[in-house]
Protein backbone atom coordinates (compact mmCIF):
# COMPACT_ATOMS: atom_id res chain seq x y z
CA UNK A 1 0.00 0.00 0.00
CA UNK A 2 1.43 3.08 -0.92
CA UNK A 3 2.56 5.78 1.58
CA UNK A 4 1.66 8.52 -0.44
CA UNK A 5 -0.68 9.83 -3.43
CA UNK A 6 -3.60 11.97 -3.81
CA UNK A 7 -6.20 9.97 -2.20
CA UNK A 8 -5.49 10.32 1.82
CA UNK A 9 -7.82 7.04 1.72
CA UNK A 10 -5.40 4.97 0.49
CA UNK A 11 -2.32 6.20 3.01
CA UNK A 12 -1.88 3.41 5.22
CA UNK A 13 1.05 1.77 5.66
CA UNK A 14 0.23 -1.22 7.21
CA UNK A 15 0.56 -3.30 4.83
CA UNK A 16 3.47 -3.10 1.31
CA UNK A 17 3.09 -4.18 -2.29
CA UNK A 18 6.59 -4.35 -3.21
CA UNK A 19 7.44 -4.71 -7.10
CA UNK A 20 10.90 -5.28 -8.05
CA UNK A 21 10.46 -6.62 -11.73
CA UNK A 22 12.91 -3.62 -12.29
CA UNK A 23 15.15 -5.83 -10.54
CA UNK A 24 14.53 -9.08 -9.56
CA UNK A 25 12.68 -9.99 -12.47
CA UNK A 26 14.96 -8.22 -15.30
CA UNK A 27 17.38 -11.54 -14.24
CA UNK A 28 15.17 -13.35 -16.48
CA UNK A 29 16.74 -15.40 -18.78
CA UNK A 30 15.84 -13.37 -22.34
CA UNK A 31 14.70 -10.28 -20.60
CA UNK A 32 16.97 -7.32 -21.79
CA UNK A 33 15.46 -3.94 -20.28
CA UNK A 34 17.01 -0.34 -21.81
CA UNK A 35 16.31 2.81 -19.47
CA UNK A 36 13.21 3.27 -21.57
CA UNK A 37 11.40 -0.23 -21.06
CA UNK A 38 12.63 0.79 -17.43
CA UNK A 39 10.69 3.68 -17.45
CA UNK A 40 7.83 2.17 -19.41
CA UNK A 41 7.17 -0.50 -16.91
CA UNK A 42 7.18 1.60 -13.90
CA UNK A 43 5.08 3.81 -15.10
CA UNK A 44 3.00 0.61 -15.78
CA UNK A 45 3.06 -0.27 -12.28
CA UNK A 46 2.66 2.73 -10.54
CA UNK A 47 -1.18 2.89 -12.45
CA UNK A 48 -1.58 -0.52 -11.28
CA UNK A 49 -0.98 1.20 -7.26
CA UNK A 50 1.41 -0.78 -6.01
CA UNK A 51 3.20 0.66 -2.82
CA UNK A 52 6.76 0.52 -3.72
CA UNK A 53 8.84 0.05 -7.17
CA UNK A 54 12.23 -1.13 -6.79
CA UNK A 55 14.22 0.29 -9.78
CA UNK A 56 17.98 -1.46 -9.61
CA UNK A 57 21.03 -0.76 -8.46
CA UNK A 58 22.55 2.72 -8.92
CA UNK A 59 25.95 2.87 -9.00
CA UNK A 60 26.11 -0.73 -9.93
CA UNK A 61 26.08 -0.31 -13.90
CA UNK A 62 25.87 2.61 -16.00
CA UNK A 63 22.00 1.63 -17.05
CA UNK A 64 20.19 1.48 -13.52
CA UNK A 65 21.89 5.00 -12.51
CA UNK A 66 20.58 6.24 -15.63
CA UNK A 67 17.46 5.07 -14.78
CA UNK A 68 17.10 6.53 -11.19
CA UNK A 69 18.28 9.66 -12.73
CA UNK A 70 15.72 10.15 -15.43
CA UNK A 71 12.68 8.59 -13.32
CA UNK A 72 13.22 11.31 -10.94
CA UNK A 73 13.31 13.66 -13.71
CA UNK A 74 10.87 12.24 -16.25
CA UNK A 75 8.16 10.54 -13.32
CA UNK A 76 5.71 12.06 -11.18
CA UNK A 77 4.70 8.92 -9.20
CA UNK A 78 0.91 8.73 -8.56
CA UNK A 79 0.89 5.98 -5.99
CA UNK A 80 4.25 4.25 -5.31
CA UNK A 81 7.47 5.23 -3.93
CA UNK A 82 10.87 4.33 -6.12
CA UNK A 83 13.32 2.24 -4.04
CA UNK A 84 16.95 1.78 -4.76
CA UNK A 85 18.46 -1.73 -4.09
CA UNK A 86 21.89 -2.29 -2.80
CA UNK A 87 24.15 -4.00 0.04
CA UNK A 88 25.59 -3.51 3.08
CA UNK A 89 28.84 -1.82 3.73
CA UNK A 90 32.10 -3.92 3.11
CA UNK A 91 33.56 -5.37 5.95
CA UNK A 92 35.98 -3.52 7.76
CA UNK A 93 34.94 0.03 6.30
CA UNK A 94 32.25 2.12 7.38
CA UNK A 95 28.85 3.02 5.64
CA UNK A 96 29.67 6.94 5.11
CA UNK A 97 33.27 5.88 3.33
CA UNK A 98 31.25 3.11 1.37
CA UNK A 99 31.14 4.31 -2.24
CA UNK A 100 27.73 1.81 -3.32
CA UNK A 101 26.54 2.92 -0.40
CA UNK A 102 26.72 6.53 -1.54
CA UNK A 103 25.41 5.82 -5.09
CA UNK A 104 22.15 5.00 -2.78
CA UNK A 105 21.99 8.03 -1.43
CA UNK A 106 22.87 10.00 -4.58
CA UNK A 107 20.15 8.49 -6.27
CA UNK A 108 17.50 10.23 -4.88
CA UNK A 109 15.51 7.20 -3.53
CA UNK A 110 13.06 8.17 -1.22
CA UNK A 111 13.43 4.47 0.03
CA UNK A 112 16.11 2.61 0.13
CA UNK A 113 16.63 -1.87 0.34
CA UNK A 114 19.53 -3.29 1.24
CA UNK A 115 20.69 -7.23 0.94
CA UNK A 116 22.35 -8.53 4.05
CA UNK A 117 23.28 -12.26 4.82
CA UNK A 118 21.77 -13.85 7.32
CA UNK A 119 22.90 -17.40 6.57
CA UNK A 120 26.17 -18.16 8.41
CA UNK A 121 28.07 -19.96 5.79
CA UNK A 122 27.22 -17.21 3.11
CA UNK A 123 29.11 -14.72 6.06
CA UNK A 124 31.60 -16.68 6.10
CA UNK A 125 32.27 -18.01 2.77
CA UNK A 126 31.07 -15.57 0.31
CA UNK A 127 31.57 -12.43 2.45
CA UNK A 128 34.64 -14.14 4.28
CA UNK A 129 34.04 -12.06 7.50
CA UNK A 130 32.88 -12.73 10.89
CA UNK A 131 29.67 -13.33 11.88
CA UNK A 132 29.54 -10.22 14.25
CA UNK A 133 31.09 -8.08 11.67
CA UNK A 134 28.12 -9.14 9.26
CA UNK A 135 25.96 -8.15 12.28
CA UNK A 136 27.92 -4.94 12.55
CA UNK A 137 27.65 -4.00 8.63
CA UNK A 138 23.70 -4.09 8.93
CA UNK A 139 23.25 -2.02 12.03
CA UNK A 140 25.93 0.26 10.12
CA UNK A 141 24.72 0.98 7.36
CA UNK A 142 20.97 0.96 8.21
CA UNK A 143 21.42 3.49 10.53
CA UNK A 144 23.82 5.38 8.39
CA UNK A 145 21.09 5.97 5.84
CA UNK A 146 18.02 6.11 8.00
CA UNK A 147 20.72 9.18 9.40
CA UNK A 148 20.47 10.31 5.62
CA UNK A 149 16.63 10.52 5.48
CA UNK A 150 15.95 7.45 4.09
CA UNK A 151 13.25 5.04 4.40
CA UNK A 152 15.68 1.15 4.50
CA UNK A 153 14.25 -2.09 4.02
CA UNK A 154 16.48 -5.15 4.68
CA UNK A 155 16.49 -8.32 2.60
CA UNK A 156 18.09 -10.94 4.61
CA UNK A 157 19.32 -13.56 1.65
CA UNK A 158 18.73 -16.84 1.85
CA UNK A 159 17.04 -16.40 4.97
CA UNK A 160 15.35 -19.75 5.94
CA UNK A 161 18.10 -21.89 4.66
CA UNK A 162 20.21 -20.03 7.08
CA UNK A 163 17.40 -20.35 9.19
CA UNK A 164 17.45 -24.31 9.21
CA UNK A 165 21.16 -24.27 9.64
CA UNK A 166 21.78 -21.46 12.45
CA UNK A 167 17.87 -20.02 13.39
CA UNK A 168 19.60 -18.23 16.40
CA UNK A 169 22.13 -15.80 14.07
CA UNK A 170 19.26 -15.71 11.66
CA UNK A 171 17.59 -14.12 13.73
CA UNK A 172 19.89 -11.87 15.45
CA UNK A 173 20.66 -10.47 11.58
CA UNK A 174 16.70 -9.46 12.08
CA UNK A 175 17.31 -7.69 15.41
CA UNK A 176 20.20 -5.84 14.40
CA UNK A 177 18.40 -4.57 11.21
CA UNK A 178 14.91 -3.76 13.29
CA UNK A 179 17.19 -1.99 15.90
CA UNK A 180 18.90 -0.12 13.86
CA UNK A 181 15.97 0.99 12.36
CA UNK A 182 14.98 -0.96 9.05
CA UNK A 183 11.16 -0.27 9.05
CA UNK A 184 10.68 -4.02 7.12
CA UNK A 185 13.38 -6.94 7.41
CA UNK A 186 12.30 -9.31 4.69
CA UNK A 187 12.62 -13.03 4.18
CA UNK A 188 13.80 -14.06 1.77
CA UNK A 189 13.80 -17.88 0.22
CA UNK A 190 16.42 -17.12 -1.85
CA UNK A 191 16.70 -20.92 -3.40
CA UNK A 192 13.59 -21.16 -3.71
CA UNK A 193 13.39 -23.97 -1.99
CA UNK A 194 10.42 -23.98 1.20
CA UNK A 195 6.87 -24.82 1.23
CA UNK A 196 4.01 -23.11 2.35
CA UNK A 197 3.85 -25.10 6.20
CA UNK A 198 7.55 -24.64 6.64
CA UNK A 199 7.29 -20.82 5.37
CA UNK A 200 4.26 -19.77 7.95
CA UNK A 201 6.23 -21.89 11.11
CA UNK A 202 9.20 -19.69 10.40
CA UNK A 203 7.81 -16.43 9.83
CA UNK A 204 5.49 -17.01 12.90
CA UNK A 205 8.47 -18.10 14.90
CA UNK A 206 10.79 -15.02 14.03
CA UNK A 207 7.68 -12.44 14.10
CA UNK A 208 7.13 -13.84 17.61
CA UNK A 209 10.85 -13.82 18.64
CA UNK A 210 12.21 -10.63 17.44
CA UNK A 211 8.91 -8.21 17.26
CA UNK A 212 10.42 -6.94 13.70
CA UNK A 213 8.30 -5.99 11.08
CA UNK A 214 8.39 -8.64 8.58
CA UNK A 215 8.19 -8.69 4.60
CA UNK A 216 8.59 -11.93 2.58
CA UNK A 217 10.41 -12.50 -0.49
CA UNK A 218 10.04 -15.74 -2.57
CA UNK A 219 11.49 -17.54 -5.75
CA UNK A 220 8.94 -19.82 -7.15
CA UNK A 221 11.79 -22.94 -7.51
CA UNK A 222 8.97 -25.51 -6.00
CA UNK A 223 5.99 -23.80 -8.01
CA UNK A 224 4.97 -22.03 -4.43
CA UNK A 225 6.61 -18.44 -4.44
CA UNK A 226 2.59 -17.66 -4.73
CA UNK A 227 1.51 -19.78 -1.87
CA UNK A 228 4.19 -19.53 -0.10
CA UNK A 229 4.06 -15.58 -0.09
CA UNK A 230 0.60 -15.78 1.07
CA UNK A 231 1.55 -18.48 4.15
CA UNK A 232 3.55 -15.40 4.85
CA UNK A 233 0.82 -13.22 5.23
CA UNK A 234 -1.13 -15.92 7.27
CA UNK A 235 1.81 -16.04 9.70
CA UNK A 236 1.91 -12.20 10.05
CA UNK A 237 3.78 -10.78 7.57
CA UNK A 238 2.65 -7.52 5.76
CA UNK A 239 5.29 -6.66 3.39
CA UNK A 240 4.93 -8.78 0.11
CA UNK A 241 7.85 -8.64 -2.70
CA UNK A 242 6.28 -9.47 -6.18
CA UNK A 243 7.33 -9.40 -9.63
CA UNK A 244 5.17 -8.87 -12.42
CA UNK A 245 3.98 -12.02 -14.58
CA UNK A 246 6.50 -13.45 -11.91
CA UNK A 247 9.41 -12.78 -14.10
CA UNK A 248 13.02 -13.71 -12.33
CA UNK A 249 16.09 -15.82 -12.48
CA UNK A 250 15.76 -19.26 -13.06
CA UNK A 251 11.84 -20.22 -13.02
CA UNK A 252 11.16 -16.67 -11.94
CA UNK A 253 9.63 -14.73 -8.45
CA UNK A 254 6.28 -14.93 -6.84
CA UNK A 255 3.72 -13.19 -9.46
CA UNK A 256 2.35 -10.14 -8.32
CA UNK A 257 -0.59 -10.57 -9.84
CA UNK A 258 -2.22 -13.37 -7.91
CA UNK A 259 -0.94 -12.19 -5.35
CA UNK A 260 -2.74 -8.99 -5.37
CA UNK A 261 -5.73 -10.55 -6.61
CA UNK A 262 -5.85 -13.11 -4.18
CA UNK A 263 -5.27 -10.24 -1.12
CA UNK A 264 -8.02 -8.40 -2.45
CA UNK A 265 -10.71 -11.03 -3.26
CA UNK A 266 -9.91 -13.74 -0.75
CA UNK A 267 -8.38 -12.15 2.22
CA UNK A 268 -10.38 -8.83 1.48
CA UNK A 269 -7.44 -6.51 2.48
CA UNK A 270 -7.51 -3.66 0.22
CA UNK A 271 -3.77 -2.95 -1.11
CA UNK A 272 -4.37 -1.13 -4.58
CA UNK A 273 -6.55 1.80 -4.76
CA UNK A 274 -9.80 1.82 -5.62
CA UNK A 275 -10.68 0.24 -9.05
CA UNK A 276 -7.15 -0.38 -9.65
CA UNK A 277 -7.53 -4.25 -9.49
CA UNK A 278 -10.01 -4.31 -12.58
CA UNK A 279 -6.50 -2.83 -14.40
CA UNK A 280 -4.53 -5.94 -13.82
CA UNK A 281 -5.21 -8.01 -16.67
CA UNK A 282 -4.21 -4.79 -19.16
CA UNK A 283 -1.55 -4.33 -17.16
CA UNK A 284 -0.08 -7.59 -17.32
CA UNK A 285 -0.30 -8.12 -21.12
CA UNK A 286 1.24 -3.96 -21.41
CA UNK A 287 4.61 -5.12 -19.13
CA UNK A 288 4.55 -8.31 -21.54
CA UNK A 289 4.58 -6.45 -24.87
CA UNK A 290 7.52 -4.02 -22.84
CA UNK A 291 9.65 -7.02 -22.24
CA UNK A 292 9.39 -8.74 -25.35
CA UNK A 293 7.51 -12.02 -24.31
CA UNK A 294 4.36 -13.67 -25.10
CA UNK A 295 1.89 -13.34 -22.28
CA UNK A 296 1.16 -16.74 -20.30
CA UNK A 297 -2.25 -18.08 -21.85
CA UNK A 298 -2.68 -20.35 -18.49
CA UNK A 299 -1.78 -17.34 -16.45
CA UNK A 300 -4.29 -17.25 -13.10
CA UNK A 301 -6.68 -14.00 -13.36
CA UNK A 302 -4.94 -12.36 -15.58
CA UNK A 303 -4.51 -15.44 -18.50
CA UNK A 304 -6.51 -15.48 -22.04
CA UNK A 305 -7.32 -19.63 -20.99
CA UNK A 306 -7.92 -18.11 -17.28
CA UNK A 307 -12.26 -17.91 -17.51
CA UNK A 308 -12.41 -20.22 -20.98
CA UNK A 309 -14.21 -23.25 -20.84
CA UNK A 310 -14.40 -25.84 -23.20
CA UNK A 311 -16.20 -28.85 -21.61
CA UNK A 312 -19.92 -28.87 -22.61
CA UNK A 313 -20.91 -29.93 -18.81
CA UNK A 314 -18.98 -26.88 -17.55
CA UNK A 315 -21.18 -24.59 -20.41
CA UNK A 316 -24.33 -25.91 -19.27
CA UNK A 317 -23.37 -25.17 -15.75
CA UNK A 318 -21.92 -22.03 -17.11
CA UNK A 319 -25.60 -21.17 -19.11
CA UNK A 320 -27.63 -21.34 -15.43
CA UNK A 321 -25.01 -20.01 -13.23
CA UNK A 322 -21.43 -18.43 -14.09
CA UNK A 323 -20.11 -19.05 -10.29
CA UNK A 324 -20.37 -22.83 -10.66
CA UNK A 325 -17.13 -23.22 -12.40
CA UNK A 326 -16.04 -19.56 -12.10
CA UNK A 327 -13.54 -18.86 -8.67
CA UNK A 328 -14.51 -15.03 -9.10
CA UNK A 329 -16.22 -12.52 -11.74
CA UNK A 330 -13.54 -11.98 -14.66
CA UNK A 331 -15.03 -8.47 -14.57
CA UNK A 332 -12.94 -8.02 -11.16
CA UNK A 333 -9.79 -8.73 -12.45
CA UNK A 334 -10.41 -6.95 -15.77
CA UNK A 335 -10.44 -10.66 -18.24
CA UNK A 336 -13.48 -12.00 -19.55
CA UNK A 337 -15.36 -15.30 -20.11
CA UNK A 338 -14.09 -17.39 -23.08
CA UNK A 339 -16.48 -20.24 -24.30
CA UNK A 340 -14.22 -22.37 -26.44
CA UNK A 341 -15.84 -24.40 -29.10
CA UNK A 342 -14.59 -28.13 -29.81
CA UNK A 343 -15.77 -31.72 -30.66
CA UNK A 344 -16.51 -31.77 -26.22
CA UNK A 345 -19.05 -28.92 -26.97
CA UNK A 346 -22.61 -29.09 -26.33
CA UNK A 347 -25.48 -27.05 -26.87
CA UNK A 348 -24.57 -24.64 -24.16
CA UNK A 349 -21.52 -24.62 -25.45
CA UNK A 350 -22.77 -23.26 -29.02
CA UNK A 351 -25.38 -21.50 -27.49
CA UNK A 352 -23.33 -19.30 -25.26
CA UNK A 353 -20.56 -18.84 -28.05
CA UNK A 354 -22.77 -17.65 -30.41
CA UNK A 355 -24.05 -14.81 -27.82
CA UNK A 356 -20.58 -13.95 -27.30
CA UNK A 357 -19.59 -13.52 -31.19
CA UNK A 358 -22.67 -11.41 -31.36
CA UNK A 359 -25.09 -14.14 -33.36
CA UNK A 360 -28.45 -14.69 -32.14
CA UNK A 361 -29.58 -18.03 -32.30
CA UNK A 362 -32.74 -17.56 -31.24
CA UNK A 363 -33.12 -20.69 -28.72
CA UNK A 364 -33.40 -22.69 -32.05
CA UNK A 365 -32.88 -26.51 -30.98
CA UNK A 366 -32.53 -27.54 -34.16
CA UNK A 367 -30.14 -25.13 -35.41
CA UNK A 368 -28.02 -25.65 -32.47
CA UNK A 369 -28.14 -29.04 -32.58
CA UNK A 370 -26.92 -28.58 -36.25
CA UNK A 371 -23.59 -26.72 -35.55
CA UNK A 372 -22.79 -28.74 -32.91
CA UNK A 373 -23.01 -31.80 -35.42
CA UNK A 374 -21.45 -29.91 -37.91
CA UNK A 375 -18.10 -28.74 -35.32
CA UNK A 376 -17.99 -32.52 -34.53
CA UNK A 377 -18.00 -33.51 -37.89
CA UNK A 378 -15.11 -31.08 -38.94
CA UNK A 379 -12.97 -31.44 -36.18
CA UNK A 380 -12.85 -35.61 -36.37
CA UNK A 381 -11.54 -34.47 -39.96
CA UNK A 382 -8.79 -32.13 -38.11
CA UNK A 383 -10.04 -28.59 -37.89
CA UNK A 384 -10.13 -26.93 -34.60
CA UNK A 385 -12.09 -24.02 -33.30
CA UNK A 386 -10.91 -23.20 -30.08
CA UNK A 387 -8.48 -21.28 -31.08
CA UNK A 388 -10.18 -19.92 -34.25
CA UNK A 389 -13.26 -17.91 -33.19
CA UNK A 390 -12.84 -16.30 -36.80
CA UNK A 391 -13.59 -19.95 -38.77
CA UNK A 392 -16.01 -20.53 -36.45
CA UNK A 393 -18.39 -17.61 -36.41
CA UNK A 394 -18.39 -17.94 -39.95
CA UNK A 395 -19.48 -21.45 -39.97
CA UNK A 396 -21.82 -20.23 -37.25
CA UNK A 397 -23.06 -17.50 -39.60
CA UNK A 398 -23.40 -20.40 -42.19
CA UNK A 399 -26.02 -22.61 -40.32
CA UNK A 400 -27.44 -19.73 -39.28
CA UNK A 401 -28.59 -17.65 -42.04
CA UNK A 402 -28.50 -21.28 -44.53
CA UNK A 403 -25.83 -20.07 -46.66
CA UNK A 404 -21.90 -19.15 -46.15
CA UNK A 405 -20.67 -15.64 -46.34
CA UNK A 406 -19.66 -14.82 -49.33
CA UNK A 407 -17.69 -11.60 -50.81
CA UNK A 408 -15.72 -13.49 -53.76
CA UNK A 409 -15.91 -17.29 -54.82
CA UNK A 410 -12.50 -18.74 -56.40
CA UNK A 411 -12.23 -20.92 -59.25
CA UNK A 412 -8.81 -21.59 -59.06
CA UNK A 413 -5.52 -20.96 -56.92
CA UNK A 414 -1.82 -21.93 -58.02
CA UNK A 415 1.73 -21.75 -56.43
CA UNK A 416 4.76 -22.39 -57.83
CA UNK A 417 7.99 -22.52 -56.09
CA UNK A 418 11.00 -22.79 -58.90
CA UNK A 419 15.03 -23.82 -57.90
CA UNK A 420 16.78 -21.30 -59.82
CA UNK A 421 20.30 -22.55 -60.92
CA UNK A 422 22.04 -19.99 -58.11
CA UNK A 423 20.39 -21.86 -55.40
CA UNK A 424 17.84 -19.34 -55.05
CA UNK A 425 14.15 -19.53 -55.31
CA UNK A 426 10.89 -17.92 -56.70
CA UNK A 427 7.99 -18.24 -55.62
CA UNK A 428 4.53 -17.32 -57.51
CA UNK A 429 1.21 -17.76 -57.37
CA UNK A 430 -2.02 -16.98 -59.44
CA UNK A 431 -5.76 -16.35 -58.68
CA UNK A 432 -8.46 -16.65 -60.38
CA UNK A 433 -11.48 -15.21 -58.52
CA UNK A 434 -14.98 -14.20 -59.13
CA UNK A 435 -16.39 -11.11 -57.04
CA UNK A 436 -19.28 -8.65 -57.43
CA UNK A 437 -20.32 -10.49 -60.76
CA UNK A 438 -16.30 -9.70 -62.50
CA UNK A 439 -13.90 -12.22 -62.90
CA UNK A 440 -10.33 -11.31 -61.62
CA UNK A 441 -6.81 -12.97 -62.35
CA UNK A 442 -4.14 -12.02 -60.15
CA UNK A 443 -0.61 -13.08 -60.04
CA UNK A 444 1.93 -11.96 -57.27
CA UNK A 445 5.71 -12.74 -55.57
CA UNK A 446 6.47 -14.01 -51.93
CA UNK A 447 9.23 -15.03 -50.13
CA UNK A 448 7.11 -18.23 -50.00
CA UNK A 449 4.47 -19.88 -51.85
CA UNK A 450 2.02 -19.27 -48.76
CA UNK A 451 3.44 -15.55 -48.58
CA UNK A 452 2.87 -15.36 -52.87
CA UNK A 453 -0.53 -16.67 -51.97
CA UNK A 454 -1.52 -14.16 -49.57
CA UNK A 455 -0.04 -10.99 -52.23
CA UNK A 456 -2.23 -12.30 -55.31
CA UNK A 457 -5.41 -12.26 -53.07
CA UNK A 458 -4.65 -9.14 -51.56
CA UNK A 459 -3.60 -7.58 -55.45
CA UNK A 460 -6.77 -9.41 -56.70
CA UNK A 461 -9.22 -7.95 -54.47
CA UNK A 462 -8.62 -4.41 -53.23
CA UNK A 463 -9.62 -2.65 -55.50
CA UNK A 464 -13.08 -4.15 -55.29
CA UNK A 465 -12.44 -4.06 -51.21
CA UNK A 466 -10.35 -1.40 -50.50
CA UNK A 467 -10.33 -2.38 -46.49
CA UNK A 468 -8.62 -5.20 -47.78
CA UNK A 469 -5.44 -2.70 -47.65
CA UNK A 470 -5.55 -2.59 -44.06
CA UNK A 471 -5.11 -5.81 -43.56
CA UNK A 472 -2.14 -7.77 -42.12
CA UNK A 473 -1.00 -11.52 -41.42
CA UNK A 474 0.51 -11.44 -38.13
CA UNK A 475 1.41 -15.16 -36.95
CA UNK A 476 1.12 -18.65 -39.08
CA UNK A 477 1.47 -21.80 -37.55
CA UNK A 478 1.37 -25.32 -39.36
CA UNK A 479 0.64 -28.23 -37.47
CA UNK A 480 1.18 -32.17 -39.19
CA UNK A 481 -1.83 -34.07 -37.96
CA UNK A 482 -1.16 -37.87 -37.75
CA UNK A 483 -1.36 -39.81 -40.88
CA UNK A 484 -4.15 -42.15 -42.02
CA UNK A 485 -2.52 -43.65 -45.50
CA UNK A 486 0.85 -44.81 -45.11
CA UNK A 487 2.91 -41.60 -45.47
CA UNK A 488 0.17 -39.68 -46.31
CA UNK A 489 -0.63 -36.73 -43.78
CA UNK A 490 -3.13 -34.32 -43.16
CA UNK A 491 -1.82 -30.75 -42.61
CA UNK A 492 -3.76 -28.22 -40.29
CA UNK A 493 -2.62 -24.29 -40.46
CA UNK A 494 -3.83 -21.70 -38.08
CA UNK A 495 -3.41 -18.01 -39.26
CA UNK A 496 -3.73 -15.18 -37.23
CA UNK A 497 -4.45 -11.50 -39.37
CA UNK A 498 -4.90 -8.31 -37.63
CA UNK A 499 -6.38 -4.60 -39.10
CA UNK A 500 -4.84 -2.07 -36.65
CA UNK A 501 -7.57 -2.15 -34.76
CA UNK A 502 -7.98 -5.77 -33.93
CA UNK A 503 -6.94 -9.69 -34.48
CA UNK A 504 -8.96 -12.67 -35.75
CA UNK A 505 -7.73 -16.22 -36.09
CA UNK A 506 -8.63 -18.67 -38.93
CA UNK A 507 -7.98 -22.42 -39.53
CA UNK A 508 -7.61 -24.22 -42.42
CA UNK A 509 -7.39 -28.24 -43.13
CA UNK A 510 -5.86 -30.04 -46.31
CA UNK A 511 -3.64 -32.35 -47.86
CA UNK A 512 -0.51 -29.99 -47.85
CA UNK A 513 0.53 -26.99 -46.59
CA UNK A 514 -0.38 -24.79 -49.35
CA UNK A 515 -4.15 -26.25 -49.95
CA UNK A 516 -4.48 -25.84 -46.41
CA UNK A 517 -2.55 -22.42 -46.12
CA UNK A 518 -5.42 -21.05 -48.92
CA UNK A 519 -8.83 -22.33 -46.55
CA UNK A 520 -7.35 -20.21 -43.47
CA UNK A 521 -6.61 -17.37 -46.02
CA UNK A 522 -10.46 -17.40 -47.35
CA UNK A 523 -11.36 -17.35 -44.00
CA UNK A 524 -9.34 -14.87 -42.91
CA UNK A 525 -10.20 -12.28 -45.68
CA UNK A 526 -14.05 -13.25 -45.51
CA UNK A 527 -14.08 -12.27 -41.67
CA UNK A 528 -12.12 -9.34 -42.13
CA UNK A 529 -14.46 -8.03 -45.00
CA UNK A 530 -17.34 -8.85 -42.40
CA UNK A 531 -15.62 -7.30 -39.34
CA UNK A 532 -15.48 -4.06 -41.45
CA UNK A 533 -18.97 -3.81 -41.81
CA UNK A 534 -19.08 -4.87 -45.90
CA UNK A 535 -21.95 -5.93 -47.14
CA UNK A 536 -21.71 -9.57 -48.86
CA UNK A 537 -22.20 -9.93 -51.97
CA UNK A 538 -25.70 -11.19 -53.83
Amino acid sequence: MTTSGPDDSFSDDSFHVFDTTLRDGAQREGINLTVADKLTIARHLDDFGVGFIEGGWPGANPRDTEFFARAKAEITFKNAQLVAFGATRRPGARAQDDPQVAALLDSGAPVVTLVAKSHDRHVELALRTTLDENVAMVRDTVSHLRAQGRRVFVDCEHFFDGYRANPEYAKSVVRAASEAGADVVILCDTNGGMLPAQIQAVVATVLADTGARLGIHAQDDTGCAVANTLAAVDAGATHVQCTANGYGERVGNANLFPVVAALELKYGKQVLPPGALAEMTRISHAIAEVVNLTPSTHQPYVGVSAFAHKAGLHASAIKVDPDLYQHIDPGLVGNHIRMLVSDMAGRASIELKGKELGVDLGNDRELVGRVVARVKERELKGYTYEAADASFELLLRAEAEGRALSYFRTESWRAIVEDRPDGTHANEATVKLWAKGERIVATAEGNGPVNALDRALRVGLERIYPPLAKLELLDYKVRILEGTHGTESTTRVLITTGDGEGDWSTVGVGENVIAASWQALEDAYTYGLLKAGVAPAE
